[in-house]
């Protein structure tokens, strides 16, 4: 039941950021009026706002709420890239992710700068903080991961990354298994520990290793969602 809840309030929701009823930065209502006005517990409207995020049509800043995005759009003629909306779709664009990504960190041990170095050093170290704020913890995700695209060198790679967006991460807030105030959870953890692989390898120039790092973290990342 609460799926089907989820479902239709995630369904309205996206109909009225994508007609435009809610406009590009308009506030979404608060939790507290869409738990009252769709009869819902505060888990489901957590749950559908998360999918939101995940879809890139929404952004939540802490303590203030969930703003709506522009909508994405089709960047060429054959509507790519085409939103990822159900397991399938995530798996789908996980093996995309991972025959992409596992070349970009491997090309990226042989090209990186030492900004570069840094600047992913800076965002893992702010991730392992992100614990109780998963719409930052999203955005700092996407951005581990566009940088090394960027480290690659490769134009390509980059826009590729730049076209799916934030909303090829999933990270929505019961994902994260922990609360506001309360200690990390094991799957913050996880991507942690596998981001900070990664980018040893990357820091160290290894490019078999970096390949294989990233190609290990998005099989974990494919784990964590169907689990």
């Amino acid at each position: 039941m609460t799926g089907t809840r989820t479902t239709a309030l995630v369904e309205d929701l996206r109909q009225r950021i994508v007609t435009g009823a809610i406009a590009p930065g308009d506030p979404l209502p608060s939790e507290n009026s869409l738990i009252t006005v769709h009869g819902v517990s505060r888990t489901v409207v957590r749950e559908a706002l998360g999918q939101l995020r995940a879809e890139g049509l929404i952004r939540t800043r802490r303590g203030s709420g969930s703003f709506a995005l522009t909508p994405p759009t089709a960047t060429s003629d054959s509507g790519f890239p085409p939103p990822a909306r159900t397991v399938a779709d995530r798996r789908a664009l996980l093996e995309l992710r991972t025959a992409v990504e596992s070349e970009a960190a491997a090309l990226a041990a042989g090209r990186r700068s030492s900004t570069q170095i840094a600047a992913l050093e800076h965002t893992l170290e702010e991730f392992s903080r992100a614990e109780a704020d998963p719409a930052t913890a999203l955005d700092l995700d996407f951005a581990f991961h566009r940088t090394i695209a960027e480290a690659s060198g490769n134009h390509y790679l980059l826009g590729l990354l730049d076209a799916l967006g934030p909303a090829m991460i999933t990270m929505p807030r019961y994902r994260l298994d922990a609360g506001e105030g309360s200690a990390p959870g094991p799957r913050l953890h996880e991507v942690t520990a596998e981001h900070a692989a990664v980018l040893a390898a990357i820091r160290a120039g290894d490019a078999l290793t970096a390949g294989a790092a990233m190609r290990a973290h998005l099989a974990g990342s494919r784990l964590r969602m169907e689990n």
